[in-house]
């Protein structure tokens, strides 16, 4: 039986406008528990921004979180797949691409969720390292 990505995929992902500041999305992130959000302009997908992104292009640059948008912190050579596609079309591109979370886009390009490496552990490796991390929850 064929497993689709919208069986494992975070459906309803967060989104913020590019204007938006590294601060403001660094706390949805703490307070939302989860470490990416897509950037849209309107429902257009424009990139996704991870923890590490925020880290590597903001932080580490000496960029202020207060002032550094997420349009100057986000990958925005995305690589998507769409939610009827299969799972193992999603673990190809994860590793041809060396990215740990897609987003999920439907027909019009609109995004509808993120399917990420944990997602893929849990479901196809749940006694795995990775997949026992993914499934659990962190301590806050």
């Amino acid at each position: 039986m064929t497993q689709h990505v919208s069986d494992l995929m975070t459906s309803a992902p967060v989104t913020v406008e590019p204007q938006t500041s590294v601060a403001t999305v660094a706390r949805m992130m703490r307070d939302e528990d989860i470490g990416a959000v897509l950037v849209t302009e309107g429902e257009r997908l424009r990139g996704l921004v991870s923890d590490r992104d925020l880290v590597v292009r903001t932080v580490a640059e000496g960029g202020d979180p207060n002032e550094t948008t997420v349009a100057d912190a986000c990958s925005d050579d995305l690589v998507t797949v769409g939610p009827d596609d299969d799972v193992r079309r999603a673990v190809e591109l994860m590793r041809e691409h060396s990215v740990r979370r897609m987003p999920v886009v439907d027909e019009e390009q609109h995004p509808v969720g993120i399917v990420s490496l944990g997602d893929l552990a849990i479901e196809r490796d749940p006694e795995s390292a990775l997949g026992d991390i993914s499934s659990t929850k962190p301590n806050k």
